[in-house]
Parts: C-alpha cells; structure tokens; sequence
C-alpha cells in the first residue's frame, strides 16, 4: 500500500473521531504543533529509524508532547507507535490537514511577490480570491517575498499558477523576439 493511502486512512480515521467528539479544532492545533516540531531533523530521523525502539520513541514523545496536547491526539499517537507506522507520522500529518482544509472549505494560496506587502493590501488580495469562484469560503494566504521577480506577483493554489511577474513577462518578450522572422542571423 502506498505511503499516501496509509496516510490517508490513518488522518480520515482521527479527523472523523475528532469531529465525532467535538474536539477537531484542538487536534488539528496539535497536528499543526507536531509539524512544527517535525522540522527538527533530530525528531525527524527518530520517528524514520528502524532501529529505535517503539517504547525509546514513546518516552520521547510523552517528554515532547505529554502535557502539551490533547489525549485524543496523545493516544492516536501511541497507536501509530504500538502498530510501529511511526514513519507515516509526517504524511499523515499533512494528510490531515489537508483533509482538514476540505471539510472546512479553505483554499490555500501563495503569493509571491518582489517586495513585502502591507496588512490592506494582503486583505483585499484575500477577499478577491474569496470572491472569485475559483476558491472555497475561506482563503489561507501564504506570502512569500523573491525579489527575482522584478515586479508583479505570482499566485500559486491547488493546481493553478498565474504567473503576472516582470520577470515572466521578460522571459517571454525574449522568446519572442527570438523567433523572430523578419531578422537576419548571421
């Protein structure tokens, strides 16, 4: 079974138990904790190794996040471990999220820019995308500054990218005039 369908099942079965006992905002909180905490190479490669045992990985993760989070996501944890799917944690965690973001209909979207915008312009950013019929009810905007790209911006979501920067727009003038006929090559 491939990694993405583990992981998959295991974040559909949390998210409809969490739902189920009113306590799906806190989990994904936790989740959101958790990958945050997975940035850490050190905890990273623990969860990954074959060679740790399941109870060494269980004390780690009762000193790490014992009293921090909830018990229902504390004990989808300590099942992941006893059935030693500790590997998956990462992906099931972006599972989850993900799914998360679906139930919720929040789209995700990155923007990019040549330099850093200010609080109204992200705001009215937002509520075109929320407008448009492209996204869901919700927008969650991700800014990114790339001074590469001269000008303009770059809007990035699910599947889509608009690209409406200088350097884009440069990239194709030079395509162009590259091909044109009416110019003698030596």
């Amino acid at each position: 079974m491939s990694v993405t369908r583990i992981a998959s099942r295991y974040a559909k079965s949390l998210i409809d138990l969490a739902e189920e006992r009113g306590q799906l905002e806190e989990v994904v909180n936790d989740i959101k904790a958790f990958q945050k905490a997975t940035e850490n190479r050190d905890l990273y490669l623990l969860m990954k190794s074959p060679i740790i045992n399941v109870s060494k990985k269980q004390q780690v993760f009762d000193v790490l996040f014992g009293d921090k989070m909830n018990e229902l996501t504390l004990a989808f944890f300590k099942i992941i471990l006893n059935k030693g799917r500790e590997a998956y944690l990462p992906e099931i965690a972006d599972q989850l999220i993900a799914q998360y973001k679906k139930l919720k209909h929040i789209t995700s979207v990155t923007l990019v820019t040549a330099t850093t915008l200010g609080a109204e312009t992200i705001s009215k950013i937002k509520q075109k995308m929320v407008s448009s019929e492209v996204t869901d009810d919700h927008v969650d905007l991700l800014t990114k500054v790339d001074p590469d790209i001269l000008g303009g911006f770059v809007l990035q979501f699910e599947d889509r990218l608009f690209d409406a920067s200088v350097a884009h727009k440069l990239e194709q003038l030079k395509k162009e005039f590259s091909k044109n006929e009416y110019i003698k090559t030596m």
